[in-house]
């Protein structure tokens, strides 16, 4: 794979800059059971180094019980895409406030419309990569 061979400093670099540009990404997972990627389209929130993850069904959520067990996430905008670790958020204050962030960004009413359970959360260290 290309990516491999690139300087992983410059593929988050690559990555963060058009985060700042986008509304969705892709987050791949593996999956638990059967081993395999699994790629969706979600929604995301960037402050800093910090880049804020809400499963739609929180904690039922298929991507977010396969991160539980393998923590390694893919993040990909536009081609630009690196791996991380993606460290669950479960402290409900904490959780709360990154559902703040995602209402801030999408709206009240979009949130509402496509979230159906807000029990967790999930935070990727872009400065760790």
């Amino acid at each position: 794979m290309m990516g491999s061979m690139m300087n992983p400093n410059l593929e988050v670099r690559d990555l963060k800059n058009r985060l700042a540009r986008y509304r969705q990404i892709k987050l791949s997972v593996i999956g638990r059971k059967s081993g395999k990627t699994i790629s969706i389209p979600g929604w995301f929130v960037l402050e800093g180094e910090k880049l804020y993850l809400l499963p739609v069904q929180g904690s039922d959520t298929q991507w977010y019980k396969n991160a539980l067990q393998n923590p390694s996430i893919r993040i990909e905008a536009r081609n630009a895409e690196a791996e991380f670790r993606a460290i669950p958020i479960i402290d409900a204050k904490t959780v709360k406030s990154v559902i703040e962030k995602f209402r801030e960004k999408y709206g009240a009413g979009d949130v509402k419309k496509y979230y159906s359970k807000f029990d967790v959360a999930v935070v990727i260290e872009l400065a760790n990569a």
